[in-house]
């Protein structure tokens, strides 16, 4: 929503584009290897994802431009190397505001200093502060610039019907009524996925109680980029408020509803001005401010069974809704978008069998069932869902204020990357490793002489350490590179590796295979199950 006078495009700091819908038609109805429904984050993100293993795939939005408002501003640092592949980094490396610290008070009064884990041989920080708009604006800048993604704007999709061998979508737009057939459709279109409603599937989990405000503020204010919690605050007895600095002094401030408040009276202009300067004071700013934009949210935990439904893939909203704390939502929907993109693009190219598509549900399922047991330890203490919950909450806070210790308890848990231990393409782990990532795991990214390790993967990337292994078979398989270290190097020990050691890593950096010692036939036997290809050599 925006102030009264204002359109719902007219931002103080953003210029929306307008996108017309397609003025050729020639080609409309002509079938495409990969069709995604919605150009949010996460649908730009699979498209992107598609187009860097050299897949085609036409992207169709309902609407005339980005969407508005910050909405999901935290982006992880796991989510900066996905960025990287894709070949979108720099825009957002520019633009956002990294942040290491966040500071949590009750009634006043500081009770948590925590610090994510960083250090200056990383590459990218924990966490970045950037408003949606800029991070739809930079990836469809990059996906505008890919011969390989056509973005079909003011287009909605009406019907997905199932073929033998694909489905072909129904879409209406300006120009008027048309069909194409898709070999795979992606569903990014949302919480409220009309794809999912058409497909007859329903998200299950449980609703909270907790409702937020959220607005945001364009302010002059001195603070650091530096997360803030306020709980049981003076501007709001109680209840919650957190608050993010954002790009163009543009501050995100969230606060709680009480119990029996109307969302439609709490969104009223009058109503957020009052409780948003009420915020101000608290914070100490006694300047002016411009209310730029604000909308209500609610906690839920809701997910899809099966994130397939035969050649359709949900990704994003469409398959889970997730809780704001702990910033789990965009970051897991990109994780999402990456996971099929990779394995949806090496079907297509015939380098994998399309077994290993089967894969995608236990490994980014897995991953929201652990978002929902962290976010949902987060959300029961920002929004406690009894009294009793209540009480024990403002228990723990209280001890906080004599008992630093207890402050611990406010750490919202930020998200971190899913192991997928359990992924039927994940291969059983040496015994003979003490150390070093896992099978499943997101590979170390240690720093090397120059750069960083992730700077140096590849598609499947053999990580071989020495060079008394001969590895000239797996270097001539298309997709696969070969990456040699030194056994006595910090990397070997970061990963636990001696001479003759391998790891395979996936297009994702997550760990697929590891042998302390190891015949490169074995390799490739592992590779041909982990892509699913029996009997033929890669």
């Amino acid at each position: 929503m925006r102030p009264a006078g204002r359109s719902e495009l007219d931002s103080l700091y953003f210029t929306y584009p307008h996108f017309d819908g397609p003025s050729e038609r020639g080609h409309l109805g002509d079938e495409v290897p990969v069709a995604i429904v919605g150009a949010g984050p996460v649908g730009l993100t699979a498209a992107l994802t598609l187009a860097s293993e050299g897949v085609r795939s036409v992207v169709l939005e309902k609407k005339p431009t980005f969407n508005d408002g910050s909405r999901a501003i935290c982006i992880a640092r796991q989510s900066y190397y996905i960025l990287d592949r894709l070949g979108a980094l720099t825009p957002f490396l520019d633009k956002s505001l990294g942040w290491t610290t966040g500071r949590t008070f009750y009634r006043g009064k500081q009770i948590l200093e925590f610090q994510m884990p960083d250090s200056e041989a990383e590459r990218f920080r924990p966490m970045y502060n950037l408003e949606q708009q800029y991070i739809e604006q930079f990836l469809w800048e990059a996906a505008a610039a890919s011969p390989l993604i056509e973005i079909r704007w003011q287009s909605a999709v009406t019907g997905v019907a199932d073929e033998e061998d694909g489905a072909r979508l129904s879409v209406s737009d300006p120009g008027g009524d048309y069909a194409f057939k898709a070999d795979w459709v992606l569903a990014a279109d949302g919480a409220h996925s009309p794809v999912r409603k058409m497909r007859g599937l329903r998200l299950q989990g449980e609703n909270y109680e907790g409702r937020y405000v959220i607005a945001d503020v364009r302010m002059k204010h001195d603070y650091p980029t530096i997360r803030r919690a306020l709980f049981d605050p003076e501007c709001r007895p109680g209840g919650t408020v957190l608050v993010h600095r954002q790009p163009d002094n543009i501050w995100r401030i969230d606060y709680q509803l009480r119990d029996g408040d109307s969302a439609e009276d709490a969104t009223q202009e009058a109503e957020v001005r009052r409780n948003v300067e009420a915020v101000l004071k608290d914070l100490g700013h006694t300047g002016g401010y411009d209310l730029e934009w604000w909308s209500v949210y609610s906690a839920n935990t809701l997910a899809l069974d099966d994130y397939r439904d035969g050649r359709i893939f949900f990704i994003g909203d469409s398959a889970h809704i997730v809780p704001i704390f702990g910033v789990r939502g965009l970051n897991n929907g990109l994780a999402d978008a990456q996971n099929i993109g990779w394995k949806l693009g090496w079907v297509l190219n015939g380098r994998a069998g399309e077994g290993l598509l089967d894969s995608y549900t236990p490994e980014r399922r897995g991953a929201t069932l652990d978002v929902f047991a962290n976010a949902s330890k987060s959300t029961r203490f920002m929004t406690p869902p009894s009294h009793g919950w209540q009480v024990m909450r403002d228990a723990a806070l209280s001890l906080a204020l004599s008992h630093p210790y207890a402050g611990a308890l406010a750490n919202p848990r930020q998200m971190v990357p899913y192991t997928y231990a359990d992924s039927p393409v994940t291969l059983a782990d040496d015994p003979a490793f003490s150390a070093g990532p896992a099978p499943g795991a997101v590979a170390a990214d240690s720093p090397l002489e120059q750069g960083h390790l992730s700077e140096r993967l590849s598609g499947f990337t053999v990580l071989v350490f020495g060079d008394q292994i001969d590895l000239a078979g797996l270097e001539r398989i298309e997709g696969v590179a070969v990456l040699r270290l030194g056994a006595e190097t910090d990397v070997a020990r970061a990963y636990d590796a001696e001479e003759g050691t391998i790891y395979l890593i996936r297009p994702d950096m997550h760990v697929a295979a590891r042998w302390r010692q190891v015949d490169p036939d074995t390799v490739e036997t592992a590779l041909r199950q982990i892509l699913q290809i029996s009997g033929e050599s890669l």
